[in-house]
This record gives C-alpha cells, sequence and structure tokens, in this order.
C-alpha cells in the first residue's frame, strides 16, 4: 500500500491535505478497501466548526459504519457534494476525487503535528 507524501494522517485513517490556512480532508484506499462498498456519507454543513481530533460524520458500507475525524481545528468552507449521491467515488479515487471537507483553519500548522506518510504506514502494518 502507498499513500500520497504531500499529506499527514491520523491512525484512524483520514487524510489531510495543507494548501495555506486550507485544509482537504478524506479518508485513505486501506479505509475504503476495508469498508467495501461504501453507501453513505454523513457531513457537516458549509459554515459549522470542528475542533481538532473531533467526530465530522460518518462513513457507511455494506459492512460497517465509522466516524469520521478530523486532526485539526477549523470552519467548513465546503463540503464534496458529490458524495451524497455517489459515494462509490471514495472506493475508487479516495485521495482525490473521493475528498470530504475543506476548512479554513486559525491554526493550521496542527496539520504538521499528525502522522507522517511513513508513520502512518508503520501503524497500519504495511
Amino acid at each position: 500500500m502507498s499513500v500520497p507524501n504531500d499529506r499527514r494522517y491520523l491512525k484512524t485513517h483520514e487524510w489531510h491535505r495543507r494548501d495555506g490556512d486550507m485544509i482537504t480532508i478524506g479518508i485513505t484506499q486501506f479505509a475504503a478497501d476495508e469498508l467495501t462498498d461504501i453507501t453513505y456519507v454523513s457531513l457537516p454543513k458549509t459554515g459549522e466548526k470542528i475542533e481538532a481530533n473531533s467526530r465530522f460524520g460518518e462513513i457507511e458500507s455494506v459492512k460497517a459504519t465509522s466516524d469520521l475525524y478530523s486532526g485539526v481545528s477549523g470552519e467548513i468552507v465546503e463540503v464534496n457534494e458529490e458524495l451524497a449521491s455517489n459515494p462509490g467515488i471514495i472506493n475508487s479515487d479516495p485521495f482525490e476525487r473521493g475528498w470530504m471537507i475543506k476548512l479554513r483553519s486559525a491554526s493550521p500548522q496542527q496539520v504538521d503535528e499528525l502522522l507522517s506518510p511513513d508513520e502512518y504506514l508503520k501503524q497500519s502494518g504495511h
């Protein structure tokens, strides 16, 4: 398994990509593969504020329902609306088209405290 080097990760398999004070969050291919066929994603609304290490939504598949977590605090500025009608994008392209939320963070450096790609792979057993 490989993961993009331009992101940081949580042990719960969410990736975070920083672009200035904007953070894009999704789940890894490992998580998408473990869930198998993703059937539904519950995401917050634009304008909502979330705290680092708190739950921001959930993802459902034919196998399980899992909570989604953010490693940074911020305000939701965009939600991937395409996932409402086509959650399977997460299975096929979790690192690009399957992104979930974008938030603006007052402390974007929080991303730097998350797991590096190598640390994530080691803790995932890969």
